[in-house]
Protein backbone atom coordinates (compact mmCIF):
# COMPACT_ATOMS: atom_id res chain seq x y z
CA UNK A 1 0.00 0.00 0.00
CA UNK A 2 1.32 3.41 -0.86
CA UNK A 3 0.77 6.45 1.29
CA UNK A 4 0.03 9.92 0.05
CA UNK A 5 0.87 12.93 2.15
CA UNK A 6 -1.24 15.44 0.20
CA UNK A 7 -5.04 15.14 0.42
CA UNK A 8 -6.99 15.72 -2.79
CA UNK A 9 -9.26 18.77 -2.79
CA UNK A 10 -12.52 16.92 -2.04
CA UNK A 11 -15.12 17.04 0.73
CA UNK A 12 -15.73 13.30 0.97
CA UNK A 13 -13.74 10.18 0.18
CA UNK A 14 -14.72 6.55 -0.40
CA UNK A 15 -13.19 3.86 1.78
CA UNK A 16 -10.90 2.64 -1.04
CA UNK A 17 -9.58 6.16 -1.59
CA UNK A 18 -8.92 6.59 2.12
CA UNK A 19 -7.20 3.21 2.26
CA UNK A 20 -4.87 4.30 -0.58
CA UNK A 21 -4.18 7.68 1.04
CA UNK A 22 -3.50 6.23 4.49
CA UNK A 23 -1.63 3.17 3.23
CA UNK A 24 -3.75 0.41 4.77
CA UNK A 25 -6.40 -1.98 3.52
CA UNK A 26 -10.11 -1.11 3.82
CA UNK A 27 -10.71 -3.79 6.46
CA UNK A 28 -8.21 -2.03 8.74
CA UNK A 29 -10.20 1.20 8.44
CA UNK A 30 -13.42 -0.64 9.28
CA UNK A 31 -11.73 -2.15 12.32
CA UNK A 32 -10.39 1.22 13.44
CA UNK A 33 -13.95 2.58 13.32
CA UNK A 34 -14.85 0.08 16.06
CA UNK A 35 -11.79 0.97 18.17
CA UNK A 36 -11.65 4.75 17.80
CA UNK A 37 -14.98 6.51 18.51
CA UNK A 38 -13.90 9.70 16.73
CA UNK A 39 -13.46 7.84 13.44
CA UNK A 40 -17.06 7.67 12.28
CA UNK A 41 -17.58 8.20 8.55
CA UNK A 42 -21.02 9.06 7.29
CA UNK A 43 -22.91 6.38 5.44
CA UNK A 44 -24.91 6.88 2.27
CA UNK A 45 -28.32 5.36 1.66
CA UNK A 46 -26.58 2.38 0.13
CA UNK A 47 -24.47 2.00 3.32
CA UNK A 48 -21.26 3.14 1.58
CA UNK A 49 -18.84 4.98 3.84
CA UNK A 50 -18.07 8.62 3.11
CA UNK A 51 -15.05 9.89 4.99
CA UNK A 52 -14.69 13.63 5.58
CA UNK A 53 -11.30 15.34 5.42
CA UNK A 54 -11.12 15.26 9.24
CA UNK A 55 -11.81 11.53 9.20
CA UNK A 56 -8.99 11.01 6.70
CA UNK A 57 -6.60 13.15 8.77
CA UNK A 58 -7.52 11.15 11.88
CA UNK A 59 -6.98 7.86 10.03
CA UNK A 60 -3.56 9.12 8.95
CA UNK A 61 -2.76 9.94 12.58
CA UNK A 62 -3.96 6.53 13.74
CA UNK A 63 -1.76 4.83 11.14
CA UNK A 64 1.23 6.90 12.19
CA UNK A 65 0.72 6.01 15.84
CA UNK A 66 0.13 2.31 15.23
CA UNK A 67 2.54 1.54 12.42
CA UNK A 68 5.28 4.16 12.58
CA UNK A 69 5.51 4.88 16.31
CA UNK A 70 4.60 1.38 17.51
CA UNK A 71 1.66 2.25 19.76
CA UNK A 72 -0.87 -0.42 20.70
CA UNK A 73 -4.53 0.35 20.02
CA UNK A 74 -5.23 1.33 23.67
CA UNK A 75 -2.05 3.41 23.66
CA UNK A 76 -3.00 5.13 20.39
CA UNK A 77 -6.51 5.75 21.77
CA UNK A 78 -4.98 7.38 24.86
CA UNK A 79 -2.53 9.45 22.76
CA UNK A 80 -5.40 10.69 20.55
CA UNK A 81 -7.35 11.59 23.70
CA UNK A 82 -4.30 13.50 25.00
CA UNK A 83 -4.07 15.37 21.70
CA UNK A 84 -7.74 16.35 22.00
CA UNK A 85 -8.82 14.60 18.80
CA UNK A 86 -10.93 11.91 20.47
CA UNK A 87 -14.31 13.59 19.97
CA UNK A 88 -16.20 14.72 16.94
CA UNK A 89 -16.61 18.28 18.12
CA UNK A 90 -16.66 20.05 14.77
CA UNK A 91 -19.84 22.00 14.03
CA UNK A 92 -22.13 20.58 11.35
CA UNK A 93 -21.48 21.74 7.82
CA UNK A 94 -23.81 24.50 6.53
CA UNK A 95 -24.97 22.24 3.70
CA UNK A 96 -25.90 19.52 6.19
CA UNK A 97 -27.73 22.02 8.40
CA UNK A 98 -29.71 23.26 5.39
CA UNK A 99 -30.60 19.70 4.39
CA UNK A 100 -31.79 18.89 7.91
CA UNK A 101 -33.94 22.05 7.99
CA UNK A 102 -35.41 21.27 4.57
CA UNK A 103 -36.13 17.69 5.59
CA UNK A 104 -37.91 18.86 8.74
CA UNK A 105 -39.99 21.29 6.70
CA UNK A 106 -40.85 18.61 4.13
CA UNK A 107 -41.85 16.19 6.87
CA UNK A 108 -44.13 18.89 8.33
CA UNK A 109 -45.71 19.46 4.92
CA UNK A 110 -46.13 15.71 4.48
CA UNK A 111 -47.98 15.53 7.80
CA UNK A 112 -50.27 18.41 6.81
CA UNK A 113 -51.02 16.76 3.47
CA UNK A 114 -51.80 13.45 5.20
CA UNK A 115 -54.22 15.23 7.55
CA UNK A 116 -55.89 17.02 4.62
CA UNK A 117 -56.21 13.74 2.74
CA UNK A 118 -57.74 12.10 5.79
CA UNK A 119 -60.20 15.00 6.19
CA UNK A 120 -61.09 14.78 2.51
CA UNK A 121 -61.65 11.01 2.69
CA UNK A 122 -63.87 11.30 5.76
CA UNK A 123 -65.83 14.17 4.15
CA UNK A 124 -66.50 12.04 1.06
CA UNK A 125 -67.76 9.10 3.12
CA UNK A 126 -70.18 11.20 5.21
CA UNK A 127 -73.53 12.07 3.64
CA UNK A 128 -73.81 15.73 2.79
CA UNK A 129 -76.98 17.56 3.70
CA UNK A 130 -78.00 20.15 1.18
CA UNK A 131 -78.33 23.48 2.89
CA UNK A 132 -80.82 25.95 1.42
CA UNK A 133 -79.12 28.71 -0.53
CA UNK A 134 -80.13 32.32 -0.14
CA UNK A 135 -79.46 34.69 -2.97
CA UNK A 136 -80.04 38.43 -2.81
CA UNK A 137 -80.16 40.47 -6.01
CA UNK A 138 -79.27 44.11 -5.53
CA UNK A 139 -79.26 45.41 -9.09
CA UNK A 140 -79.68 43.99 -12.56
CA UNK A 141 -77.18 45.19 -15.16
CA UNK A 142 -77.71 44.36 -18.85
CA UNK A 143 -74.71 42.78 -20.56
CA UNK A 144 -74.18 42.31 -24.31
CA UNK A 145 -72.32 39.23 -25.41
CA UNK A 146 -70.82 38.90 -28.89
CA UNK A 147 -70.64 35.36 -30.23
CA UNK A 148 -68.20 34.86 -33.06
CA UNK A 149 -67.80 36.89 -36.26
CA UNK A 150 -71.00 38.11 -37.84
CA UNK A 151 -71.17 37.70 -41.60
Amino acid sequence: MTRRTQLPDKLFFKIGEVADIVGVKPHALRYWETEFPALRPKKTRGAHRQYSRKDVELAMLIRQLLHDEGYTIPGARKRIRDLGRHQRSSPPEPRAQREVALRAELLGLRQQLAELLEDFASARSEPVEAAPLQVTVHQVVPVTVKRGPEA
